[in-house]
């Protein structure tokens, strides 16, 4: 072909990046308050009141989009308490905690939650390295913070894998945990969208011990699905004990605020084995003998 001809799928308009790039040096009408600029480059029109609604759209797309360009398909969500230490970490403050007794009980309850820690952790080092012989690989989602978060992607990057962390914009300036894959790593205004995404592409909800932003994912989840909203997909609650004495479900059943029924809608496990072989049973997984990478021998 004669590349020096015009293709028949030749562009008859620049692309908005060439625009950008042949704009003028700036003149008169460069510097602040001026109205020259381009729409899509004014950071200030942008950030308008009224332009909200854009910018949630924007919102929904960019992760969109970026993922959907990475073949990114099936996801498991991990939500859990961003305070919860690693075992080492949990273990060095309770050798710092001194005689005072309440800090020592502090110490103390943080060892006892850090196993938590570990089995994110493990967990999400198994689905990582198990699924990647599946037609359709599962990625692990997490909040992109500390704690089980940080946990999470940390066991999904150990065996060389990838993980998405949906991170939000907050008063104490949540910092990203450094386990996320960087192409993947995403930043939200607004909750709402950041909320569409954990559950967008989620094959499972897996809820370690948390406060109210994991009780809220959790119930939103569970809502959506009593309503039939969102498909029925496990939903996987770690640590029996924990729950079972944070929320009173045979309350909720006592007093009929919600269907005995309902109960069935998530299950409780204790590790991260038990945790995979419930995906597994769920869907039907044809599960590799053996695991090769560091958690092999924990299976």
């Amino acid at each position: 072909m004669d590349k020096t001809k015009p293709a028949l799928t030749d562009r008859n308009f620049p692309t908005a990046e060439e625009e950008v790039q042949a704009q003028a040096a700036p003149s008169r009408y460069g510097g602040k308050g001026s109205a020259y600029s381009l729409a899509f480059t004014d950071s200030e029109f942008l950030l308008r009141e009224e332009l909200r609604p854009v910018r949630m759209q924007l919102e929904l797309l960019k992760p969109e989009m970026i993922q959907q360009e990475l073949g990114i398909e099936s996801t498991i969500v991990i939500f859990g308490s961003a305070r919860i230490l690693p075992p080492e970490v949990a273990a060095q403050r309770l050798s710092e905690a001194g005689t005072d007794a309440r800090a020592v009980r502090a110490a103390q309850m943080q060892v006892q939650m850090s196993r938590y820690y570990d089995e994110a952790r493990r967990f999400a080092a198994i689905v990582t390295e198990r699924s990647c012989t599946l037609d359709t690989p599962i990625y692990v989602v997490t909040g992109g913070g500390p704690g089980i978060m940080e946990a999470g992607n940390r066991g999904a990057h150990e065996v060389g894998g990838k993980s998405i962390g949906l991170n939000i914009v907050l008063p104490h300036e949540q910092e990203p945990n450094p386990y996320i894959t960087p192409e993947l790593c995403f930043q939200f205004h607004y909750f709402a969208l950041r909320k569409m995404h954990f559950v967008m592409r989620s094959i499972a909800l897996v809820c370690f011990p948390g406060g109210f932003g994991t009780l809220d994912e959790l119930f939103e989840t569970l809502t959506l699905v009593q309503t039939g909203k969102s498909r029925a997909r496990p939903i996987l609650l770690f640590g029996r004990e924990f729950w079972s004495r944070l929320i009173n479900f045979d309350l909720l059943i006592e007093t009929g605020m919600i269907h005995a029924a309902d109960v069935g809608l998530f299950k409780f496990v204790e590790t991260a084995e038990d945790a995979w072989y419930c995906l597994a049973e769920h869907y039907g997984f044809d599960l590799p003998a053996t695991l090769t990478g560091p958690f092999a021998e924990d299976i």
